[in-house]
């Protein structure tokens, strides 16, 4: 199906899901290798991966976002408690508000390089948001992307143990739905 229904996702969707979780872990475990494993002499070779990979995740964010407007959005499971229903719809609100938010503290950040950062991952040139060599605000930029970033880890993790919660307990359809080739109903 490629379209969304009122209780099942299409493939696009379960496409830019799955593509986006994908990037989001490798960015989150590169990431935190490559300030704290890394050797020193690569360091910037893997700041510059980073940086690419981080500028396609938000293209696949903004496609992703763009779907979910103009497309159905399937209906949670009737039985939901209030606060289920409201933490669901706080977790995913709070999931794209730090998907955004750490893909441009970051995209800031490569800015404040000397050399720059500037390409995607398949060598495309990225305009700069912004640009200076100024120390303080590579390290507030470095920083609040890296808060960012642990603080979209946790949530991933909820997001996690939610799915699993609603599969394993409540033995809804909740996490069926968004993997393919599985009976949606």
């Amino acid at each position: 199906m490629l379209g969304n229904s009122d209780n099942v996702w299409g493939w696009p969707a379960k496409l830019l899901h799955w593509i986006g979780a994908i990037l989001i872990l490798l960015l989150l475990g590169h990431g935190w290798w490559m300030t704290h494993l890394a050797p020193r002499p690569d360091r910037l070779a893997h700041y510059a991966g980073h940086a690419g990979l981080g500028y396609d995740f938000l293209v696949l964010l903004v496609l992703r976002l763009l779907w979910r407007w103009t497309h159905a959005v399937p209906a949670l499971p009737a039985d939901l408690k209030s606060w289920e229903r409201w933490s669901a719809h706080a977790g995913h609100f709070g999931l794209y508000l730090l998907m955004f938010a750490s893909t441009l503290t970051g995209w800031a950040l490569a800015g404040t390089f000397r050399s720059p950062m500037d390409k995607d991952a398949f060598g495309i040139p990225v305009p700069a948001i912004y640009t200076s060599q100024d120390r303080a605000m590579h390290n507030l930029f470095e920083g609040w992307h890296e808060i960012l970033s642990y603080a979209l880890a946790v949530l991933i993790v909820v997001h996690i143990l939610g799915a699993l919660r609603h599969h394993f307990l409540k033995h809804t359809n909740v996490m069926r739905r968004m993997w393919f080739g599985t009976k949606n109903s």
